[in-house]
């Protein structure tokens, strides 16, 4: 299926890139207002701590690289005791400085290669899709999966303000 560039392409693609950078710029504003320490506080009693919260952030945003074709993941050292294991249960983990580091560092390789891609190709198929449903699902696409990864940043940014 290939995409016609139409303004109104041009427009949702945009939309949604918008929203994406406001997210990460008001996560980039929360990191900046909380201390190391406070990343080590639980979100709740009994609930995720912050510092897991960023970590599982980086290394979700590291498949969407993946899920988009857009290379390797940059840090896959964090699937590990990010998203296979639940907090508490990983005795070694970066600190938080190093994961603030890798917050920044991923974002601006991701906005890099979101700004090198045309609006047509957001419409393409991902990795994790195949040709056959595509043809069938074509809503299936790398814009999507920006939605869907806005949306799981938005939720755990919700859960991050709760540490101020």
């Amino acid at each position: 299926m290939t995409t016609t560039v139409t303004p109104t392409t041009t427009l949702f693609v945009k939309m949604i890139l918008d929203r994406w950078y406001a997210s990460i710029l008001n996560c980039d504003t929360l990191l900046n207002a909380v201390s190391d320490e406070t990343l080590q506080k639980e979100i709740a009693p009994g609930k995720n701590r912050g510092i897991y919260l960023l970590g599982h952030l980086i290394a979700v945003h590291d498949d969407l690289l993946v899920l988009l074709d857009m290379g390797p993941k940059l840090y896959p050292e964090l699937n590990e005791p990010f998203i296979k294991s639940p907090d508490k249960t990983v005795k070694e983990l970066p600190t938080a400085q190093e994961l603030r580091s890798f917050w920044t560092k991923q974002s601006e390789a991701i906005k890099q290669k979101f700004d090198n891609l045309k609006p047509e190709e957001w419409f393409e198929k991902h990795t994790a899709v195949s040709t056959e449903d595509f043809e069938r699902e074509p809503h299936r696409n790398k814009l999507n999966i920006v939605v869907t990864r806005t949306s799981h940043l938005q939720y755990h940014l919700g859960q991050l303000q709760l540490l101020k």
